[in-house]
């Protein structure tokens, strides 16, 4: 007989039981104590913060906005972001696993799975439009500063009266049409044709008319005409732009590259990619300050108008910033706290988290409207023109203002690549929400060898080819059905049933034991009141406040506004039942595979396939759905195996122990007290 075979020391997840047999990988942790800091704040501080936080608040009453704002900051931002993350911290696993904490609501990881899944697909399209204009950048002139004849339309204009060379020619039959000034007098735009002059805005009219058209300026051009080639509606894709297909292709290649070697090495991208935007946003504040009409912007920013804090759009605004910002219900957090050790101070994390993020917003709203300022200075016309949300902000009205720069490129390529590194660890992050979810739930099998990398690449690969058709020219479109009904009013919705399921269902009580055990003190009990109380209310009076001033998508351009037809508008409420269905599809699951019995229904609020751990001393013995059709003597050690008075530590419990003291996760100590108080 040969030597007997040594099964590796492994780490044990989710609810499987022991098995010596096992030899997938075990399952990496932060690589240090800031790690998991940074890797949120790179998440969630992203261009959400950038774009719309400072269009918001000058809307919403300037700096009276800041008064709902930081309410419901205090109210839903914190309590739910520290829920997220610390649900993922002492269950050790992410998606669906997570919420074994409370088996009915599994449903839960499902849905904010699906979320995130539609996110990453939308929003590193983002990224591509960023990289195209940032690889744009390198010229000596930006291509944006002027109606160029390869993509300009006849309704371009630059605005200004020393070069506009426009003038209104009337024919024989009074009609007038816009010509060309031509040596001191208006030709006709055919002459002007003959003559090789370009007239950038040409339509017949009465003349009885006053209007000669609508003007648009070449940054708006070149945006819709040259970077998204746009279509006149979502009925007509059309093929594939080449340029936008590259950049998506290698900002997917970036992402795959930043995690497909795990966790630790994806935190120490986090260095550079969560720190380095604020470098880059200083130096704008900085240059843009120094501009004429920088302060009159700051002041249009923050002078604050209390009578709009009675309109209750602004409470919604307020409400529905803080989920776009802190990452709310898209089940990413619960997958960054999974990978914390046991006992990491992540109540701490959460407050500086909180501060850093709302800061963020608050300071580049500086950045945004000190240019606006100046650019309204330049124009001639109120802020309140100039002032844009969403991507017209980050590639209209910021790239118009660059070209009045001295030095344009050169500030063109340090905002573009302040976006990119905004928008790269927030993608990366997203999609290492989505593979752990997945990794959580078949461990044994895409923890072996270089399984996990080559899911990595066909995950990315799936995403990619999602957002394909949002760069075609009717892309712009589905972009925004993507952004409107996939990740917005169902994310209150999700994290509404989240606070139902820890604190009414598993238990407020038994949670904060659970969080005293991993800090060794008990934390205020005021997240207590906002997870029992003030954040459900929060989530569902800011969803029906949403419902109730819901109007159906549109998409505002130059020459009009675009209606959705409805069978666009159908599919985008399909993708947003898509994702809010699996928490009432979870409670049929369980009705249907452990039938409708009382006993059947309290089990499944009770933890499945804790460990010794994780189970308070008046926990251990706690029947679970894994025990059912059990004899009724069977004594459960919390993870479907049973315990006997003859191995009160069991041998793999034993072998864990022997790798750490406290710094292990599986450390109990000798005498677990018996916790009772809130």
């Amino acid at each position: 007989m040969g030597k007997e075979k040594k099964s590796p020391k492994i780490e044990l997840d989710g609810d499987q039981p022991p098995d010596t047999e096992l030899d997938y990988k075990k399952r990496e942790t932060w690589g240090s104590r800031f790690d998991f800091l940074l890797a949120c704040i790179g998440f969630s501080v992203g261009l959400g913060n950038v774009w719309r936080f400072p269009y918001l608040c000058y809307k919403n009453g300037g700096g009276a906005f800041l008064i709902p704002y930081l309410i419901c900051v205090i109210v839903g931002g914190i309590p739910l972001f520290y829920l997220e993350v610390a649900v993922g911290q002492f269950m050790g696993v992410a998606g669906i696993n997570a919420w074994n904490l409370c088996p009915i609501f599994r449903g839960i990881g499902l849905s904010t799975l699906i979320i995130v899944f539609f996110l990453n697909c939308y929003y590193n399209v983002i990224l591509a439009w960023a990289f195209r204009y940032f690889f744009a950048s390198f010229t000596s002139k930006l291509p944006w500063t002027d109606c160029d004849p390869d993509w300009a339309t006849e309704h371009c204009s630059k605005f200004d009266p020393a070069s506009d060379n426009r003038c209104n020619y009337t024919h024989a039959n009074n009609v007038i049409e816009t010509g060309a000034k031509f040596n001191g007098s208006c030709i006709s735009k055919t002459d002007a044709d003959t003559r090789n002059i370009t007239v950038y805005l040409s339509a017949a009219y009465n003349a009885t008319e006053e209007a000669i058209g609508y003007k648009v300026e070449p940054v708006t051009e070149y945006w819709e005409n040259k970077v998204l080639a746009i279509s006149d509606g979502i009925h007509d894709m059309g093929p594939v732009k080449w340029d936008l297909v590259l950049c998506l292709l290698f900002a997917w290649i970036v992402v795959y590259l930043c995690i497909c070697k795990g966790i630790k090495s994806s935190g120490k991208v986090m260095y550079v990619t969560a720190t380095s935007p604020y470098i880059f946003m200083l130096v704008l504040l900085i240059r843009n300050s120094l501009l004429d009409g920088a302060k009159e912007g700051i002041i249009y920013y923050l002078q604050p108008d209390f009578s709009k804090m009675k309109d209750t759009q602004v409470w919604v605004d307020a409400g529905t910033q803080i989920f776009f910002s802190y990452s709310i219900s898209l089940g990413a957090l619960t997958a960054l706290g999974s990978y914390n050790k046991f006992h990491h101070n992540s109540y701490r994390d959460a407050i500086i988290f909180a501060c850093a993020n709302s800061g963020t917003s608050i300071f580049a709203g500086f950045i945004i409207f000190s240019i606006l300022g100046h650019m309204s200075v330049v124009q001639g016309k109120d802020i309140a023109d100039v002032a844009e949300a969403g991507p017209g902000l980050a590639f209209i009205a910021y790239p118009k203002a660059l070209t009045l720069l001295p030095g344009a490129p050169f500030w063109s390529i340090m905002f573009f690549l302040m976006v990119i590194l905004l928008g790269l660890d927030s993608q990366f992050v997203g999609v290492e929400g989505v593979v752990t979810a997945v990794v959580d739930q078949f461990p044994g099998f895409l923890r072996k060898g270089h399984r996990r990398e080559v899911f990595i690449g066909c995950v990315c690969i799936l995403q990619f080819l999602v957002g394909l058709p949002m760069v075609c020219p009717g892309g712009m479109y589905v972009f925004q059905l993507f952004d409107y009904y996939s990740g917005s009013r169902i994310i209150l919705f999700v994290a509404a049933f989240m606070c139902v399921a820890v604190a009414w269902c598993y238990g407020i009580r038994r949670f904060y034991d659970n969080l005293e055990m991993m800090y060794g003190w008990r934390i205020n009990p005021y997240m207590a009141i906002c997870w029992t109380v003030l954040s459900p209310i929060f989530c569902m009076v800011i969803f029906v406040l949403s419902t109730i001033s819901y109007s159906e998508l549109d998409y505002k351009r130059p020459k009009g506004v675009y209606e959705y037809p409805q069978w666009a508008v159908a599919i985008g409420w399909t993708m947003a039942a898509f994702a809010a269905v699996w928490i009432p599809i979870g409670w049929l699951y369980h009705i249907i595979r452990y039938g409708s019995s009382w006993e059947t229904f309290q089990l499944a609020f009770k933890p499945l396939g804790l460990r010794d751990y994780q189970l308070r001393s008046q926990d251990k013995g706690e029947r679970s759905l894994a025990d059912l059709n059990r004899p009724n003597g069977y004594i459960s050690d919390g993870h479907g195996v049973p315990a006997t008075k003859s191995e009160s530590t069991p041998a793999y419990k034993t072998a864990l122990d022997n790798k750490g003291g406290m710094d292990n996760p599986t450390f109990v100590p000798s005498e677990q007290p018996t916790f009772t108080r809130l």
